[in-house]
């Protein structure tokens, strides 16, 4: 459930803070379910105990999460909307960032269904 790609170049707390926040928003993680423990998770994905517990401070700022002490992290009451609307936020700022590069609007598309295929074939 909570893959990383250790080849990737996105670090490894923003893939797992990626990976979380996808699984709420899809509803495959719901409100209240509880989330492994940072010691667990580590030692599940082979990475350091403080890479998951960076994830889950992130998660908690954003209100993704929320953790009862000496009971774990659970997963907080998240409007998928703000969600969507963060990640579009960071969309918009590729697409600008790619548009002042000289990509054009065709090849944004074409990379963006690229993506999707992959992603539909990792499944």
């Amino acid at each position: 459930m909570f893959s990383i790609d250790l080849r990737e170049r996105t670090p490894i707390y923003e893939q797992l803070y990626k990976k979380i926040t996808e699984l709420v928003i899809k509803g495959e993680l719901k409100q209240d379910d509880k989330l492994p423990s940072v010691r667990e998770l580590a030692k599940e994905l082979g990475v350091n105990p403080n890479t998951v517990a960076k994830a889950f401070q992130m998660l908690e700022r954003d209100k993704v999460i929320y953790s009862l002490q000496g009971r774990g992290s659970f997963i907080a009451a998240v409007q998928t909307d703000s969600l969507k609307e963060r990640a579009l936020s960071g969309f918009d700022l590729a697409v600008n960032e790619a548009l002042k590069a000289g990509l054009s609007a065709d090849e944004l598309i074409r990379h963006i269904k690229e993506l999707d295929n992959e992603k539909n074939e990792q499944k």
